[in-house]
């Protein structure tokens, strides 16, 4: 079996590029295939080494995840790269099995009320399943890591305000049926970084030194204070997506993931560490100028820049 910390090491943050699925679920627009290689060709090189590849969903519904396994085929070729993909349903885990991505992610809500509304089942049937997934991981040659997402953690479009203590329940309750990682997420960009707080200090007591994600969107503008408010409690392992692509369909209108530039910058005016040089990765924006010319890019250190005085990552 795969060990979880030897894909996360604890000696630095990581931080996990969303762009190729996430980033792309709702766009206008999406790269070409030539495209998204060259994007996570840059962002290796910059040092990034996490990448959600796509989604293992219809291609006739959902054509910007047409070419998934191309995705995880290239991203396998990268020494040290790990590939994350979603499969949300039977068909396509075990596509994602067969494929040989790194990592399988499986969605749960926080709620009950938007279980049923997304995945038109109960919480409990949500567990079920995951734990059918595990299984079908156990019974396969290739050995995956199993993360499900917890989506709605610090709030719910539908049922409102969540309380930290269901979220590290259902963390816990998916531990127990074998998964390996967990995720909390920001969905609608409901949190402060007195919520965020709050929550991954439970998290960081549950898990102890097995790594947890922090999933945030900057829906209304918070997602840098709550990235500081995550790293102080304990996160380590973050999601985010190159010009904060992405979205969410449950906030029309709302920007999308945290700005993985801006993030790398975060930390690394913190003193932690993430392998990652800000120059390099800055320079990766060309491509999605290029290849979604229509789509907004989001983003303050693109804007404003690498302090001139700041030492090299390469120093």
């Amino acid at each position: 079996m795969t060990d979880v910390n030897a894909i996360y090491p604890q000696d630095r943050i990581v931080i996990r590029e969303v762009g190729l699925r996430d980033g792309l679920q709702i766009s206008s627009g999406f790269p070409s295939t030539d495209g998204k290689i060259e994007w996570l060709q840059k962002e290796y090189a910059a040092g990034v080494r996490h990448f959600e590849a796509g989604s293992y969903l219809p291609h006739d519904r959902f054509p910007q995840f047409a070419d998934v396994q191309t995705i995880v085929d290239a991203l396998n070729r990268l020494d040290g790269a790990h590939s994350i993909a979603l499969a949300i349903n039977r068909r396509g885990q075990a596509d994602a099995l067969v494929g040989g991505a790194g990592e399988l992610t499986c969605v749960l809500s926080a709620t009950e009320e938007h279980n049923l509304a997304n995945a038109r089942c109960s919480r409990r049937e949500t567990l079920e399943a995951i734990a059918g997934t595990v299984e079908l991981r156990n019974q396969s040659g290739h050995k995956p890591l199993i993360n499900v997402g917890i989506s709605m953690s610090f709030g719910c479009s539908i049922a409102g305000p969540v309380e930290p203590e269901t979220v590290v329940d259902l963390a816990e309750q998916c531990l127990e049926r074998g998964v390996d990682i967990v995720g909390i997420a920001d969905t609608v960009g409901y949190a402060g970084p007195r919520q965020v707080g709050e929550l991954c200090n439970s998290m960081s007591r549950l898990f102890g030194d097995r790594p947890y994600v922090v999933h945030l969107h900057d829906t209304r503008g918070m997602a840098i204070a709550n990235a500081a408010a995550a790293l102080d409690c304990g996160a380590r392992v973050f999601d985010a997506s190159l010009a904060g692509l992405g979205g969410c369909p449950f906030a029309p209108g709302a920007t999308g993931n945290i700005v993985t530039e801006d993030l790398a910058f975060l930390c690394r005016t913190a003193g932690f560490e993430t392998g990652i040089d800000l120059e390099k990765l800055v320079s990766a924006r060309e491509v999605l100028a290029r290849e979604m010319p229509g789509e907004p890019l989001q983003g303050a250190l693109s804007k404003a820049g690498i302090p001139k005085t700041m030492i090299p990552d390469n120093a």
